[in-house]
């Protein structure tokens, strides 16, 4: 039986995932609702595979992805998503989540996902992929792609309407710091202000409005 750590911010989508997978004989061992939980159970539940939403308060997926794979590299991380945008999926399997799917997809796809991910095997689900392809063939990539893996976290936190000081206290960085990134940013988007900054994460889907 594979043992899985579901984390995500919201109850219901929790309860369903669990019966989901419960009817795969796929085990949820532990639940977490926030990435910072995750990466304070990780050690103790030692799941074969931690099915990660990305978008939640806090640090979020995609860093505690990073911080996951930075106590176990053979950490084995599915990316849950309700974003369909390209920047999303290239960052966190970048970071090192061997499989990553959309929470549009059918039920049979996450357990598909969770036992090819439980085997080591990458899986992204079809839509993802087809889009991952043509952005490559069409080279229509979002501007959110400049920015380097530091920056995009500011930037996603700073277009969800969090200020200075809660970045630098959520990702364990100066606020000075944080200023210098956002400063790139800004360059890099060609904004000058938070609002304009999250125009641009919404008109890209890098965050629901």
């Amino acid at each position: 039986m594979i043992r899985v750590l579901l984390v995500d911010d919201h109850a219901l989508v929790r309860v369903g995932f669990r019966m989901l997978l419960a009817d795969a004989e796929v085990e949820v061992v532990a639940e977490a609702e926030s990435g910072e939980q995750a990466c304070i159970d990780y050690p103790r539940v030692k799941p074969d595979v931690v099915v990660m939403d990305i978008s939640m308060p806090g640090i979020g997926g995609l860093e505690a992805v990073r911080r996951l794979l930075a106590q176990d590299p053979k950490a084995r991380v599915l990316a849950l998503s309700a974003h369909e945008d390209t920047a999303h999926p290239r960052r966190v399997l970048r970071a090192g989540a061997l499989g990553y799917l959309t929470k549009r997809s059918a039920p049979d796809a996450l357990i598909a996902a969770v036992t090819a991910v439980a085997r080591g095997e990458r899986y992204v689900d079809a839509r993802t992929a087809q889009a991952l392809a043509l952005t490559q063939l069409e080279g229509d990539t979002s501007p959110a792609d400049a920015l380097s893996e530091r920056e995009f976290s500011v930037f996603i936190q700073l277009a969800r309407g969090q200020t200075v000081a809660q970045i630098a206290e959520t990702l364990n960085l100066s606020p000075s710091t944080v200023g210098t990134h956002l400063y790139h940013v800004k360059q890099k988007l060609g904004a000058s202000n938070q609002s304009e900054l999250t125009l641009v994460a919404l008109r890209w889907g890098l965050i629901q409005a």
